[in-house]
């Protein structure tokens, strides 16, 4: 496989695409066939960036939140189809008693919003909040992206059956079995090491549906994007603070090779080295489609399976846009600035991108993009 393309236009991204400090991991069947590093920590650009650096990288830990969810619901027996409030008896106020944790997981169950301002540091507020919520469309029949309140559901669900939180559920099940310098919650000890990111330096376009939404006040997609309240800016998930709490929904920190070595996992039948860790029943939920078309929040054509996105289709079936790469099967998760991870199972590939220099949207920009059509250009 030649990707000598693949790293001209990594390297381009720092000189035509205003990059600060990135890295990019590219696996197949369990090996990693790549991994690139560059710039610098700060923007001084006096600390080197290197593969090892590790760095937030927003809504891209949805992928990890719902792969931990669905490792809890396989090892207890518990089908997507299982109601949340048997599991979270409080849940079932306002309506929602027959929402399903494969609703809560594909952004159907109408809880993008909380109607009041809950602080995004108190867990036990905010888990009271979404159980007293009223949906804001009837569960199940529509999706709308749940940008921060997604990960409060997931965790929920996780102490429910586990009595841990995901973050520790995902560090014992996951990262340190495997070694990987992946976090839901850092340790204390190690969050100095954490590269800062920075906001985008321009603003957000005029006239997409999305972004004059995003910046009208009472809109449902401003004020899903606003709760709960707190950690709204690059700078406030700068802190020893923010890094060590557990965020499930937009708080993930790691290097690109341990982000693309966990979809890597994914891509290869649940498999990494000797050890299994998901069943092909399991993987075919990550791969399924449960919701699709317009999406009430983010105001443009989405799709998600059991957590995890997935490229929208038209009509014709074809894909309305290649976040994921050309293949039908893949998915993953993007994050806010641009960072992102997926997994190939077509292909056994799997392929992450983190960065600290943050652009506009939530979802990938041409610095990965490239990347990704140089690889599947390569691949032939």
């Amino acid at each position: 496989m030649d990707l000598e393309q693949f790293r001209q236009r990594f390297t381009e991204n720092f000189s035509e695409f205003g990059e600060l400090g990135a890295s990019v991991s590219v696996w197949q069947h369990g090996v990693e066939i790549l991994s690139l590093a560059g710039g610098f920590r700060d923007q001084e650009n006096t600390v080197g960036w290197t593969s090892e650096t590790p760095v937030l990288f927003w809504s891209a830990t949805k992928g990890l939140a719902a792969a931990t969810v669905l490792h809890v619901l396989q090892n207890e027996g518990l089908a997507i189809g299982h109601r949340v409030s048997h599991l979270w008896p409080e849940f079932a106020a306002a309506g929602k008693r027959d929402v399903t944790i494969g609703q809560l997981l594909s952004h159907q169950a109408g809880l993008c919003a909380l109607s009041g301002a809950v602080p995004v540091n108190d867990h036990e507020a905010v888990s009271s909040a979404l159980a007293a919520q009223e949906p804001h469309w009837k569960p199940g029949t529509a999706h709308g992206y749940h940008p921060r309140t997604f990960g409060f559901l997931a965790d929920e669900v996780v102490r429910r059956v586990t009595g841990l939180t995901l973050g520790s559920y995902f560090r014992q099940t996951f990262a340190e079995p495997l070694g990987l310098a992946l976090w839901i919650g850092i340790d204390p000890d190690l969050a100095d090491h954490v590269a800062p990111v920075f906001a985008a330096k321009t603003g957000l376009p005029k006239g997409d549906p999305f972004y004059t939404a995003f910046l009208t006040s009472d809109s449902l997609t401003a004020r899903s994007f606003a709760s709960p309240r707190g950690l709204h800016s690059a700078s406030a998930l700068n802190t020893t603070e923010a890094r060590t709490a557990s965020y499930p929904g937009f708080g993930g920190i790691g290097t690109a090779r341990a982000l693309a070595q966990f979809y890597a996992m994914l891509a290869d039948g649940g498999r990494l080295g000797s050890r299994t860790f998901f069943s092909s029943a399991t993987l075919a939920l990550m791969e399924s489609t449960l919701a699709t078309g317009a999406d009430r929040v983010l105001l443009m054509d989405t799709a998600f399976s059991a957590g995890f996105m997935r490229d929208p289709l038209g009509p014709d079936g074809r894909k309305l846009r290649c976040t994921f790469g050309p293949s039908l099967r893949a998915f993953g998760h993007p994050g806010a600035g641009g960072s992102l991870g997926f997994a190939d199972p077509e292909r056994g590939l799997a392929f992450a991108y983190v960065m600290n220099q943050m652009q506009p949207g939530v979802l990938p920009n041409p610095r990965s993009l490239r990347l990704i059509d140089s690889l599947y250009a390569a691949c032939g």
